[in-house]
């Protein structure tokens, strides 16, 4: 007679049972980690695009407290967080530094900082999707294990051979291994698809932090040529 998920998990002892409801909360909790890393890195993607042309067009005018303004109001997006984190560093220390290379440094160090907050920021919960795709799999064949051994123990105990005999047992306990991979291969696939975009972000932090610190060392250069 064949049984249904449902009744293999009633009939299941409890190690099997216990890590089907452990990989059922890991299933959970990765589920969750997609959809909101999925609306953070859309949120970012969607106000980057809308704020990198506004903040283009201030630091042209030369509006650098405006593009400050402007970046707050796009809070979500990493470009925003970085480059303000350079443009306050400017501003507060415009005047108290006279030597070009030393502002250069100082906003270098002030964008680093940006960067790495901001990426660390945008990472958290990758690591546990990566550990429930490391382990999700070896969590459900310890349930296959200890379920055939069970089989065979019942077998033993009954003293009855034959693979129809264990047949049921064995097939309750591949469950485990199957919700494993179920769990396991999805949260790896997300994992690889969201370490993709965060490596872009990263790169599209790191090339806006390199135009910005151009812009402010020609722009103190030309202040300094034209005090000559």
């Amino acid at each position: 007679m064949e049984m249904s998920l449902t009744d293999m998990f009633i009939q299941a002892g409890w190690v099997a049972k216990t890590v089907i409801i452990l990989l059922l909360i890991l299933s959970v909790y990765s589920i969750s980690v997609m959809i909101e890393k999925w609306r953070t890195y859309s949120a970012s993607r969607k106000q980057s695009l809308e704020f990198l042309p506004i903040f283009v067009r201030q630091l042209k005018e030369n509006k650098l407290k405006e593009a400050v303004d402007t970046s707050r109001k796009y809070n979500k997006s990493h470009l925003a967080k970085v480059v303000s984190a350079g443009l306050l560093e400017y501003l507060n220390d415009e005047a108290d530094i006279e030597s070009s290379h030393d502002i250069v440094e100082a906003v270098g160090r002030a964008l680093e900082r940006a960067i790495a907050l901001t990426t660390a920021e945008m990472k958290k919960g990758l690591g546990g999707l990566a550990t429930i795709g490391s382990t999700a799999p070896f969590i459900g064949l310890f349930g296959t294990v200890m379920g055939i051994v069970k089989a065979f123990s019942g077998m033993s105990a009954a003293g009855s051979g034959g693979i129809s005999a264990i047949a049921a047992g064995i097939a309750e306990a591949l469950i485990t291994t199957a919700f494993g991979l179920l769990v396991a291969i999805p949260a790896v696939m997300a994992f690889n698809y969201f370490s993709t975009r965060l490596e872009r972000f990263q790169i599209e932090m790191s090339n806006s932090s390199a135009e910005l610190m151009d812009f402010f060392l020609k722009k103190h250069e030309a202040a300094h040529a034209k005090g000559r």
